[in-house]
Parts: structure tokens; C-alpha cells; sequence
């Protein structure tokens, strides 16, 4: 039998299990506060999911609010949606608004890898399709353990297998993203996945529960018992040395059911018969209903006798807390209830009237005819605790930064940088990622214009004018742990400068912050640093931060992983047909490299590799100024027509970017590497450089742009018909065992 809300007014002195729900005993006092009573185990239930670190952000939300001091404007217009709704959404222009978002699914990746990842792509879908959009593309960032270890061997697989069986099933594009290797995220990867959709500006809808006697409708897939508590729970606890310290069945997937939900939901917002809606993700009917009544105008009733049950020996507790998959809820006035149940008839999906909206300020629900939770839904949704939690810079960091890695003996000899060339290629985090990129399809819906390993995703928006949008999504994990603050401009500027080198004007980002325990003093002061740094980035170059998702609580017993502020930067291109190539593609086109290259090697790969997997000294200089001018300038050169291909450099540097380009379509090149220290010159990883090709017929115009914008530029060779990376007066590389060294890692390390 239920434990009702007389019962709890009766039995005060009832001892309940909310510690074992994550619920700590400063929280449990203050949910019988709110209540003046017990909470019923129901509720007990809902205030745990909802109270987790993963739904309420009670540790983040004081440095959090620091983006609304942003602008809300981006360089093409407002935003029509923004921090607090399920994604932000950006005008693009023509009528066209595009919604983009990315989410952490790591604890339940590392659990079950297939269903942990593929059930983070199918919530990040439901988020953009519950704005009113159409879902047109997908991303992933994933950062695993070292590439050798036998336990990376079984998470990479089924991560990648559930990326691209969910993604590739819902007829999604997968057009970029990364993979990462380190030591600290062995037995605790990360897998933030993006979804971007496109909507016209009428289409926008919100997560509201709006008008008297509407009714509240259940539909998708029947509520199951996996993921009970699933990512609430398992994502705000910090793993113990042999893995989850709790293991809930994490969530499985049905993408043709999503499918289904995708097409059935945007049918339902053309009839204009959706008043609200809400998607389920974590805390699943809890989250749904709270969050839906707390943003209206009214109360919500709910009986949970009706809603479809796959398990019928559920308690009520635990549908509540499931979060099983492929589900969203709707408000509809009754006279569009038919109507409603007719379009997801003809879609096959199942859809369930199980409440309405009330007068008043609760969210009731019921029970066999009882009622197990009567409370008020801003208490459970946004009112949770939030903790400012003690943060200080650790007392390492000073020795760790003094440790530079421009202090490092480095042998400038030309066989050892032709040896070093070789190695740095073949770093996991430079080495080519085809075997994980093959598994997903990347064309699919006939708009990808550019898709992996271009720099940037791009995705064509409106045929009959070309107009498109290009994402990149990015961190830099080496150099936030250096300088978290530095490091997370960085990241942003690489996301960025990707989206720039295609062509397209970067105007809102996303974010996805991977930390380990908020316990931590340390952490938090990391956290709180790549904050301020965001903020400031943000600041300076005109963008806002559109939304996002906190991810705390990574980390194996008491290490954490390296602070990891992942980045997703949209741009908008008038016409895709303008767009800039990676990879050189003419034979006798000058090669230039625009940007100043300084002596930064601290957090580099060439660090890594010269000195066994070294980390210390400072990151590279932040110009934020620098990385505007320079996307400026290809922006404007993409227009004009002037350059035959536009590669950033990152990781690796120089030589990285160079071979990257070589590699595209063949073509060698003849280059005379600047300054006088060719390891500098290869292998700093200063920020806003990039490598471009374009004939001479276009040099003088571009160097006069350049100049226009004082973006530094230097011709250093030209692109070769020949198969050699060429280095005058230094050494040369075959083209083909450069390759060799790039492509052979991962299919070696994973068959």
C-alpha cells in the first residue's frame, strides 16, 4: 500500500532511507520544512532525483549565474531562447532560428557503454525537439583512458557503437566532434554528446503547463524500470576505486521508438494543438510534471494509475524516478485532445491522458485513489539547495607551472624533428580518428556540407539560398589543468577558430563542464576559475553562452580527471557554397600561415611525447582580439573567394596542421619553417594561427585583408603534386609514411 499524505501527516516519526536516495540530512530537514511533515516515500522520491547534483545544480548554480551577466545578443540578432529553457535558440536570419545543446552522459557510459551513450544521444535530441525544432544533427566529445589499457578497450567500443547505432538509426548526421586519451579518465570517460535542430521563429515552444482544465498527456514509449534513478543518481556520485560506488540500471534505448516521437511530436506542433511541452530525461516523470507546473500559471494533477507501465509491479516510487526513454509530455486544451490522439495514432505511438492542469499552486498526484504527493512544484524543480561551496587554489599549482615545459632539453637536430614529427602524429589525441568516425553516418538527410575530419560540422539550412550553420565542439583538458581559467578561453577559442577556418561568422556557444567532486576545494576553484574565464571570453568577443549542462563528481575514488570545460561554438554562412576545405587541393597554391607563433610548448603534444607524458608550465597566451581578427579575415576571405583551404592549428601545431592538410587530398607541399628553433616552429600550440593555401593571383588581396585587420601573415611554401612534406632545408617526410604513422593507432590498439 502507498504511503499517502495523510499517512506522513500521521506517522511523523516514520524513519525513512534518504540517505540511500543521495539526500543529505541538512536536505532531508529542509524538504520536511517545506512540507511541515514528512514527505511521503513518493515525494521523498521526486525531491531525491530532482535535488541531485545532476538535475538541481547545487553546486554549480551560484558561479553558474555569472552567464547572465552576459548579453544576450548575439552577432546576428537576440536570443529568441536562452540559459533555462531545454536549449538556447539563435536567430540566424531568413526566419530561421537554430536551437543547439550539449549534455555529459559519462557515469552511465562507463556502466553500460552502448545504452550510456546511446540513451545521452537520444535526451539530447528530445531537448531540441522539445523547442519546437527539428533535430538536423548531432556531435559527440568523448575522452577515454589511455588507448592501451584494457578497460579503454572495452568503454571505446560500445561508446562509439551506441553514438552511432542511436545516431544513425534517427537519420542523424554525426558531421564533428573529438576523441581524447589520458590517464585520468580511465574508469571514468566522458561522453558529451550535441544535438543542433532548426525551427522557423513561429515554431519556438516552451516548457510551460498553461491554462485551467488543460490536459496533461503522456506520450511515447510505456515507463519501465531501467534507469530507475539512472542518471540522476549515478551522475552525482564520485566512483570508487573498482567503479560506481551505486549502480542503477542505466536507461535502454529504443531509437526507432524516437524516431516515431520525432515525427509524431512535430506533427502535433504543425496542428498548433501543443499548448506546452516537456521531454523526459533524468528524474523522468518527476522532473516532467515539476518542471511543467512550475513554469505555468496554474497547479497540475496527475493519476498515476494511468500511466502505461511496461512493468506492472512498479511502485509508484519507482515510476516517478524511472527514466526510461523515448517519453514527452504535453499540456493540450481538451478540445485538441482528439485531435492530438489521432496524430499519434497514425505515428504508432502511445499517448495517454494522466492529468490536467489546476487551479492553485501544487502538483498532486495520485495512487489507486489516493494521494502520495501533494507539494509545490517550484520546491521540487528550482528551489533545491544550492551550496557555495569552499573553494581555493591549490597549493601544487605554483610548482606544477614553474615545471615549463620550454625549460626541457629539446634536440633541433633534423633527424630527431623528422623522428618527432613522426610521433607526434602518431599521438592518440593527433592520430586519425577514422575507425571511430566510419561507424557513424555523416551525410545522411543530404544537408552535411562539411563533416568530419573537416574542422567543422556544416549543415546546409535553406536550399534556394545556401544559407547554413557550422559547430564545433572542443576543450583542451592539458591546458585547463594547468590554468583552468586559461584553459577554458582555450577551449573556446579552438571551437571557435574551427568553426572560423570553415568559412562561417562564430555568434553563440554551449558548454558542457566535466569537474570532478564538488567536495573538493580544489575542484571548485578550478570550476569557479573556468567560469570567469568563459564569462570574460564570452565578453570580449561578443557571443553568448546560449545553455549548457554540468557534469561534477568525475573522478575515481579521490582523483579527478583533468578539469575538462568542453566548448560547442555555432556559426552562421550566409552561403555554404562559399565554404573553406581543410585540406590543400591545388598544386603550385602558396601556403601562408596567418598568426603569431610564440615559444609555447607547455601542455603541448610535443611535451607529451619528448618527455613521457610531462604536464607543466603555463598555457599559451589568450588573444582574444587576435582569434576575432583572424576569423574576420577568413570570414571575408571565404566571401571573396580568395582561399583554396583554411586549417586551424591546435594540438600538435604547425607540423599537425600542415600534414593534416597534406593529407586530405595527396598533395605535398615545399614549406621553410619560420624562426630559428624548428621545434618551436612545428610544435608550439600558440592560439589564433591557421594554415591557408590560395593561389598567387589572390596574394596580394589577402595580405592586404590581413593587414586591414593586423592579422600577422607570412608565406612559407607552396603545395606540391609531389608525395613529400618537405621542409627546405631541413628534412623531408614521405607523404605516405607520414600517413602511415597518423592513420595506423586505433585500428592497431582496437583491431
Amino acid at each position: 500500500m502507498a504511503d499517502t499524505v495523510e499517512n506522513a501527516f500521521q506517522t511523523p516519526d516514520v524513519e525513512q532511507p534518504y540517505a540511500a536516495l543521495g539526500v543529505k540530512d541538512d536536505e532531508y530537514l529542509r524538504i520536511k520544512e517545506i512540507l511541515g511533515r514528512r514527505p511521503t516515500s513518493a515525494e521523498l522520491a521526486m525531491y531525491s532525483v530532482m535535488w541531485s547534483e545532476h538535475c538541481s545544480y547545487k553546486s554549480s548554480k551560484v558561479h553558474l549565474k555569472k552567464f547572465g551577466e552576459l548579453s544576450q545578443d548575439t552577432p546576428r540578432g537576440p536570443l529568441l531562447a536562452g540559459i533555462g529553457e531545454n536549449a538556447g535558440v539563435v536567430d540566424i536570419g531568413q526566419g530561421y532560428a537554430v536551437t543547439f545543446k550539449a549534455e555529459s552522459h559519462n557515469h552511465p557510459s562507463y556502466v553500460e557503454p552502448y545504452q550510456g551513450a546511446a540513451t545521452g544521444v537520444g535526451g539530447i535530441v528530445r531537448d531540441i525537439l522539445a523547442m519546437g525544432a527539428r533535430p538536423i544533427g548531432v556531435m559527440d566529445s568523448l575522452r577515454f583512458g589511455p588507448l592501451d589499457e584494457p578497460d579503454t578497450h572495452r568503454v571505446l567500443p560500445g561508446v562509439v557503437a551506441g553514438v552511432g547505432g542511436y545516431g544513425n538509426c534517427l537519420g542523424l548526421p554525426n558531421v564533428g566532434g573529438e576523441v581524447q586519451f589520458d590517464p585520468s579518465y580511465l574508469g571514468n570517460p566522458l561522453v558529451n554528446a550535441l544535438c543542433v535542430g532548426v525551427l522557423r521563429h513561429e515554431d519556438l515552444h516552451l516548457a510551460r503547463a498553461t491554462g485551467v482544465g488543460n490536459q496533461v498527456i503522456l506520450f511515447g514509449a510505456a515507463t519501465g524500470g531501467d534507469g530507475i534513478g539512472g542518471a540522476s543518481i549515478l551522475a552525482s556520485e564520485t566512483f570508487d576505486e573498482t567503479g560506481p560506488a551505486k549502480r542503477p540500471s542505466v536507461q535502454v534505448g529504443d531509437p526507432f521508438m524516437e524516431k516515431l516521437l520525432i515525427e509524431c511530436t512535430l506533427e502535433l506542433f504543425q496542428a498548433g494543438i501543443v499548448n506546452g511541452i516537456q521531454d523526459f530525461g533524468a528524474a523522468g516523470i518527476s522532473c516532467a510534471t515539476s518542471e511543467l507546473a512550475s513554469a505555468g500559471d496554474g497547479g497540475m494533477f496527475v493519476n498515476l494509475d494511468l500511466v502505461p507501465l511496461r512493468d506492472p509491479n512498479l511502485a509508484p516510487e519507482e515510476i516517478l524516478m524511472s527514466e526510461s526513454q523515448e517519453r514527452m509530455m504535453a499540456v493540450v486544451e481538451p478540445a485538441n485532445v482528439a485531435r492530438f490522439m489521432e496524430i499519434c495514432a497514425k505515428w504508432d505511438v502511445l499517448a495517454t491522458v494522466v492529468g490536467e492542469v489546476t487551479d492553485g499552486d501544487r502538483l498532486i498526484i495520485s495512487w489507486h485513489g489516493e494521494t502520495i504527493v501533494d507539494v509545490d512544484p517550484k520546491t521540487v524543480a528550482h528551489e533545491g539547495p544550492v551550496y557555495d561551496r569552499p573553494y581555493h587554489r591549490p597549493g601544487w599549482i605554483d610548482a606544477l607551472n614553474a615545471d615549463r615545459a620550454e625549460d626541457l632539453p629539446r634536440d633541433n637536430s633534423a633527424y630527431a624533428v623528422r623522428a618527432m614529427l613522426l610521433r607526434v602524429l602518431a599521438h592518440p589525441n593527433v592520430a586519425d580518428k577514422t575507425w571511430v568516425t566510419q561507424q557513424y553516418d555523416r551525410y545522411v538527410r543530404g544537408n552535411s556540407v562539411l563533416a568530419q575530419p573537416e574542422d567543422a560540422g556544416m549543415l546546409r539550412i535553406d536550399e534556394s539560398t545556401g544559407l547554413g550553420i557550422a559547430l564545433a565542439l572542443d576543450a583542451n583538458s592539458r591546458f585547463s589543468y594547468l590554468n583552468p581559467y586559461l584553459g577554458a578561453q582555450l577551449s573556446l577559442a579552438e571551437a571557435y577558430r574551427n568553426v572560423a577556418v570553415t568559412g562561417a561568422e562564430p555568434v553563440a556557444i554551449t558548454d558542457c563542464l566535466n569537474f570532478g567532486s564538488p567536495e573538493d576545494p580544489e575542484v571548485m576553484w578550478q570550476f569557479s576559475e573556468a567560469i570567469l574565464g568563459l564569462v570574460d571570453a564570452c565578453r570580449e568577443l561578443g557571443i553568448p553562452v546560449t545553455g549548457g549542462n554540468v557534469s561534477l563528481y568525475n573522478q575515481t575514488a579521490s582523483t579527478p580527471i583533468l578539469p575538462t570545460p568542453t566548448v560547442g561554438v555555432m556559426g552562421v554562412i550566409d552561403d555554404v557554397a562559399t565554404r573553406l576545405r581543410s585540406g590543400f587541393t591545388h598544386p603550385g597554391d602558396a601556403v601562408l600561415l596567418l598568426g603569431e607563433t610564440r615559444e609555447e610548448l607547455s601542455g603541448s603534444i610535443w611535451e607529451a611525447v619528448a618527455h613521457d607524458g610531462h604536464l607543466g608550465g603555463t598555457p599559451p597566451q589568450v588573444v582574444l582580439g587576435a582569434e576575432k581578427a583572424l576569423a574576420d579575415v577568413l570570414g571575408e576571405a571565404a566571401r571573396r573567394g580568395l582561399l583554396s583551404s583554411a586549417h586551424d592549428v591546435s594540438e600538435g601545431g604547425l607540423g599537425v596542421a600542415l600534414a593534416e592538410s597534406a593529407f586530405r587530398n595527396g598533395l605535398g607541399f615545399a614549406v621553410t619553417l619560420p624562426g630559428d628553433d624548428p621545434t618551436v616552429a612545428l610544435f608550439s600550440e600558440s592560439a589564433a594561427r591557421a594554415v591557408v593555401s590560395l593561389s598567387g593571383a589572390y596574394l596580394a588581396e589577402l595580405e592586404a585583408l590581413c593587414a586591414q585587420h593586423g592579422v600577422p601573415v607570412a608565406r612559407i611554401g607552396e603545395v606540391t603534386g609531389g608525395g613529400e612534406l618537405e621542409f627546405v632545408g631541413a628534412f623531408t617526410v614521405d607523404l605516405d609514411e607520414a600517413r602511415r604513422a597518423w592513420e595506423a593507432p586505433l585500428p592497431a590498439a582496437l583491431g
